[in-house]
């Protein structure tokens, strides 16, 4: 009997595998991904990317380095003689990865150093991006990234969660589309461009993309230009996108090629500047739309004259253009309707205020008209707007004076690196003026101006590094920069 059992298991054997191959897997089993698209990520860059470059059928895959807090060695961190001798041959392609934790699913920064990034590899990194949860940062130095390249790793980079800061240096690109990194619609908060031989023609582009008058870069915290050819052209493109951007708090144009004529433009837009003649207009435009919008919730039977000149309290930072700011005027002016119900009296109070501290006493009456309507309703707007930013051009604080507006000027950005540049001593009273008129509110903290063509003895530069040891929090000598600022950083 036993042997007639075991001739009837053994033949039973391979009918059962024959079925379960047909049956398919059981529930808890998974088909391994048979395309590059069907592959799920898990997060772990480890495993995702070789398993992803296999399935693009790639020969050489590079290999991945992933260190843990507190690891340092060589391979991963670059350091020590041998590192750098290995580094003056073709380096062998490595992803290097920086964990938050011990968790291989950490993954807080990628970076790709010394070798070239080809279609595949782009791929690759895109589809994983979006696993990585904890991602923070995203490194690219001589990796031959091209235009194509950047475009769809940014759009990929505006749907992760954390990652907020790009440094692409040492990677010129064909067709120059750096200025795309800082877009309007640019979730990065912190971007770096050095040593990318970007000219005057890219510094015109990352200018506009900083400000315009209807538009601009409302994330963007710090920006590096060092080791570039940026000329006093390109200096004076940055200078005006700077005149409207409150968002900027750290900008570097260390080493690069500015002399006194930029340098001029740079100083002009840290202290009062006058608006325009095309500010102007837009100011005009932008408060005639917030008195159109808000009249809208008023009876029609009222006349025109006697609408309040008042503005929506929507937000004012900078809007993305006509259409969008409208849609936000028009949606956000219901909610507050009591708000409009003003105080005549207030309203001339308030304009008389403004018109008596402004220095304008050659306006005519038209004009005087008009300015107080404009005063009037950037008070208004003030007011209604404690917690939101206001788009420049409708700051309570533009003055009027001698047929000009006034403006402040750039109040915002903390930091400023000139260093290594071209600038004389001719240069330096303007920015000492400037730094005079921000006093107390607010405005630069730091200004690098070592390496360029004057003596650090003169008596304006001075002047300017005893004003910035008062007002830096963090100064210790002004004259001992770190290594990595000397380099531009």
């Amino acid at each position: 009997m036993s042997r007639k059992r075991q001739k009837e298991k053994a033949d039973k054997a391979p009918a059962e595998d024959e079925a379960s191959k047909n049956a398919g897997p059981t529930p808890n089993e998974k088909l391994p991904a048979q395309t590059f698209d069907e592959y799920q990520c898990s997060g772990n860059v480890k495993i995702d990317f070789p398993g992803l470059c296999s399935l693009l059928k790639m020969k050489n895959i590079p290999t991945v380095s992933a260190k843990q807090p507190a690891s340092s060695t060589p391979e991963t961190e670059g350091g020590g003689r041998g590192s750098i001798l290995s580094n003056l041959k073709a380096p062998k392609p490595c992803l290097q990865v920086e964990l938050e934790n011990e968790d291989p699913h950490s993954a807080k920064n990628l970076k790709v150093s010394g070798w070239k990034v080809n279609e595949q590899i782009a791929r690759v990194l895109q589809k994983m991006l979006l696993s990585l949860s904890k991602l923070q940062s995203l490194q690219f130095w001589q990796a031959g990234l091209t235009d194509r390249m950047v475009i769809s790793l940014m759009n990929t980079i505006s749907l992760c969660s954390n990652l907020r800061a790009v440094k692409l240096e040492g990677n010129p690109l064909p067709e120059r589309s750096y200025h795309l990194l800082l877009s309007e619609d640019s979730v990065l908060t912190h971007l770096s461009l050095r040593n990318n031989r970007i000219g005057d023609e890219d510094a015109r582009l990352i200018g506009l993309a900083l400000s315009t008058t209807r538009s601009a870069n409302k994330n963007l915290l710090s920006l590096n230009l060092a080791f570039n050819s940026i000329g006093d052209v390109g200096a004076t493109h940055i200078a005006q996108g700077l005149r409207l951007n409150r968002a900027l708090l750290f900008l570097s144009l260390s080493n690069n090629q500015i002399g006194d004529p930029g340098a001029a433009h740079l100083a002009a837009i840290l202290g009062e500047f006058a608006l325009t003649h095309e500010e102007v207009v837009e100011r005009r435009k932008m408060l005639l739309e917030r008195r159109q919008s808000s009249s809208l919730g008023v009876d029609s039977d009222q006349p025109a004259d006697q609408l309040p000149s008042v503005a929506s309290s929507t937000s004012l930072s900078v809007s993305k253009g006509d259409s969008k700011g409208k849609k936000k005027e028009t949606s956000k002016k219901d909610e507050k309707p009591a708000a409009y119900k003003e105080n005549p009296k207030s309203n001339k109070k308030s304009s008389d205020n403004k018109v008596s501290q402004s220095k304008g006493g050659k306006q005519g009456g038209k004009e005087k008209q008009l300015s107080a309507q404009e005063d009037t309703s950037s008070t208004d707007l003030n007011e209604g707007e404690s917690l939101e930013k206001v788009n420049p051009l409708l700051d309570q604080s533009v003055q009027h004076r001698d047929g000009d507006l006034i403006l402040p000027g750039n109040r915002t950005l903390t930091s400023l690196n000139l260093a290594g540049n071209r600038i004389t001593e001719k240069s330096l009273p303007l920015f000492l003026t400037s730094l005079e008129m921000q006093g107390e509110g607010g405005g630069l903290l730091r200004l690098c101006l070592q390496r360029n063509r004057f003596p650090p003895e003169c008596e304006c530069y001075v002047k300017i590094k005893q004003l910035m040891a008062l007002t830096d929090p963090l100064e210790k000598n002004n004259s001992e920069q770190t290594e990595e600022e000397e380099q531009g950083a």
